[in-house]
């Protein structure tokens, strides 16, 4: 019995046995299985804010998205991209765009946006059809700068064509392609790039001739503007005062330039060099004074200069001999006199020299020089005078007889150095005319001016008379380069910068 009971008791035993077992399977498998659901909850549940955060919906049964994924619209380019760009000048322009307009009237510091063009500004568009491609052409399109008088384009740019347009340019250490540029001078020009960032809708500008490009005209831009109108103003003032445009563009670019570059004793000479300067000429130093865009002095011929080549520069002046007559005059012993009163001649003189010391450091006339008075001539410039059978000197004026009270014109723009009554010339007056060069004007019978004033080509400065030193009604009348006589004659409708260049 016993063994049976074992025997039965261990027979119930072996099933209960592999029962427990399952069990403690199925005990440990339920963890395992509880971390993959929560692991799938939650990835779930990430993707869910996922797409909720990025502006999508959920996913649909059909594996698409739903919500605003499903309706979520391209995202726009970041830039306004600017069409195309016209600077009228250094000051005004614009930018047209597919939408507007920008314009300004300060070089770029500021735009305003508008969407048409002022009438002033609208002359420079082209037709829609001509502008740029999207992308860029292959090479820039290079826009004409602002036009000056017809032959005087050169004004802008010492060699426009040895400058051809760049391909790139240079910004924040990386190259843009140039899809658009306009020089307006050596040293400021614009230009849009091809970029998909915030340069598309930018315009590029240079004060450095391209060296370097900035996004905005800052301060340092505006000072180049500005310095750039300045020398403009100027290359156009002293343009205008040669012959022709040709004439002007070679005096631009020479080193060194004589006019003329032959000459005789009495004449003048104006030179013109690139750079400051002093000239050594007869013994004398004459220093080179700014105008325009150059340097300039007199150099006066005195009638004892030798003929030859002399060097100035890198030019070579040719003076030729001249002939001068010879003059005979018969005065009264009482006229005769006057010349012997040297306290009063030497007083006067004295006068005259304080007067022509001064002279101011610009030309003053801008149109050639006019013949003062309508008379005779009776006595040319250069003509050896002997006064009762004794040599008296040259005589380094021309004489224009007329009646008294015949009016005398100023033969160009100056201010009046001296007006007086003096001992040998009488009625006198002295005309500054800029950089050392006066016109004399003696003999007259009254003085309309004073010194000081400022006088205007063709003005009425006095009348014909007979004072002085003088045998007649007449108008002694000369000019002075530093102080050293001049023929009138080669001013006479003409001005020193026209002496021996012709018109093409």
């Amino acid at each position: 019995m016993s063994g049976q009971r074992e025997g039965e008791s261990l027979g119930a035993d072996m099933p209960q046995k592999g029962r427990t077992g399952r069990a403690r399977k199925r005990k440990k498998a339920r963890p395992a299985l509880l971390l993959t659901v929560l692991c799938a909850v939650i990835g779930g549940a990430g993707l869910g804010i996922y797409l909720a955060l990025a502006g999508g919906g959920t996913p649909s049964d059909n594996g698409g998205l739903t919500g605003a994924a499903a309706n979520r619209q391209p995202e726009p380019p970041c830039c306004r991209e600017a069409v195309e760009f016209r600077m009228t000048d250094l000051d005004n322009g614009w930018i047209r765009y597919t939408d507007g307009f920008k314009t300004t009237a300060d070089g770029g510091m500021t735009w305003t946006e508008t969407d048409r063009l002022p009438e002033a500004q609208a002359g420079g568009l082209p037709a829609a059809g001509n502008a740029p491609a999207a992308g860029g052409a292959a090479s820039p399109e290079t826009v004409a700068a602002p036009q000056l008088p017809a032959g005087y384009e050169w004004l802008r740019l010492k060699d426009e064509a040895a400058q051809p347009p760049a391909a790139t340019l240079r910004y924040q250490g990386a190259d843009y392609p140039i899809k658009q540029l306009q020089r307006m001078t050596d040293r400021i020009g614009w230009a849009l790039v091809q970029d998909s960032g915030e340069l598309a809708g930018k315009l590029m500008v240079t004060a450095d001739g391209g060296v370097t490009w900035q996004a905005e005209a800052g301060e340092a831009v505006r000072t180049a503007i500005r310095e750039e109108k300045e020398l403009l103003a100027k290359r156009q003032e002293e343009a205008a005062l040669y012959a022709s445009a040709e004439q002007a563009k070679q005096a631009f670019r020479s080193e060194w330039l004589l006019l003329p570059d032959t000459a005789s004793p009495g004449d003048a000479v104006l030179v013109r060099h690139s750079r400051a300067g002093d000239i050594e000429w007869q013994g004398k130093t004459y220093t080179l004074q700014p105008y325009g865009s150059g340097y300039f002095t007199y150099l006066p011929i005195g009638m004892g200069v030798k003929p030859g080549s002399y060097p100035i520069g890198d030019q070579s002046l040719k003076i030729v001999a001249k002939r001068f007559e010879t003059q005979y005059l018969k005065v009264t012993e009482e006229m005769e006199s006057m010349r012997q009163d040297t306290q009063r001649i030497n007083a006067d003189q004295q006068k005259i020299d304080a007067a022509r010391s001064k002279s101011q450091p610009e030309f003053l006339f801008r149109e050639p020089f006019v013949v003062p008075v309508e008379g005779r001539l009776t006595t040319p410039y250069g003509y050896t005078r002997y006064v009762n059978g004794k040599l008296s000197g040259s005589h380094m004026a021309i004489d224009l007889a007329a009646k008294e009270g015949t009016p005398i014109r100023a033969t160009n723009d100056g201010i009046v150095a001296l007006a007086d009554s003096l001992y040998l010339t009488g009625n006198s007056i002295y005309l500054d005319h800029g950089m050392g060069l006066f016109s004399q004007y003696a003999h007259l019978s009254k003085l309309n001016v004073k010194t000081g004033d400022r006088v205007k080509r063709g003005d009425i400065i006095g009348l014909v008379g007979t004072t002085g030193f003088s045998t007649g009604p007449h108008l002694h009348f000369t000019f002075w380069v530093h102080n050293v006589q001049a023929n009138p004659n080669q001013f006479m409708d003409s001005s020193p910068f026209q002496w021996g260049r012709k018109t093409p």
